[in-house]
């Protein structure tokens, strides 16, 4: 992974970070559609800054999705979620991608391992985001012009990644709310 984000370019950095977040979106209680107009900037090169003020002002508007709770293992990935929106560079330059690109697939990573009841080791989830992370920067790497079919299939790539996380908060929620009745 380190290798993928050392030698990808300035837009696949940016894809890399979104990407991670928008999988991570559920925990932020957005509607799936919150972050295009992040992905729109980048696909035509414009605007970053302002797609980020509302992407963030979207986002903020819509509050913590009900099932993250604080204390709980949602809460705690919901904390790493929000933590990758706050680092957005307000800028897209390469080095400040770079970072923010790292941290992103890092902090992704945790928000699936907290997320997965396995063991400690690579679980299923985990091991499927970081396949993810690796398929975006290498549709990206492998496509000389990005915009035109490795955005979208970057876009592909989330949207699945998203929908998997989004049944394992609603799993998580609903073992939480069965536990929480057993004590009563």
């Amino acid at each position: 992974m380190a290798g993928l984000i050392a030698r990808a370019d300035e837009t696949a950095l940016a894809a890399s970070g979104l990407g991670c977040l928008d999988r991570c979106l559920p925990l932020l209680g957005g509607t799936d559609q919150v972050l295009r107009p992040l992905w729109v900037s980048l696909a035509d090169g414009t605007g970053w800054e302002g797609a980020l003020a509302e992407v963030r002002r979207g986002l903020r508007d819509a509050g913590a999705a009900p099932d993250s709770a604080p204390g709980s293992d949602c809460g705690a990935a919901a904390v790493l979620a929000r933590s990758m929106l706050d680092a957005v560079p307000a800028a897209r330059s390469a080095g400040a991608l770079r970072s923010w690109a790292d941290a992103c697939s890092t902090a992704a990573l945790r928000v699936h391992r907290l997320l997965d009841a396995g063991d400690g080791g690579m679980t299923p989830l985990v091991a499927a985001e970081l396949r993810r992370q690796i398929r975006v920067l290498e549709l990206l790497e492998a496509d000389g012009d990005a915009v035109t079919g490795g955005l979208r299939q970057v876009l592909d790539v989330s949207t699945e990644g998203r929908r998997v996380l989004r049944a394992v908060v609603s799993r998580s929620r609903r073992s939480e709310v069965r536990a929480g009745s057993d004590g009563a």
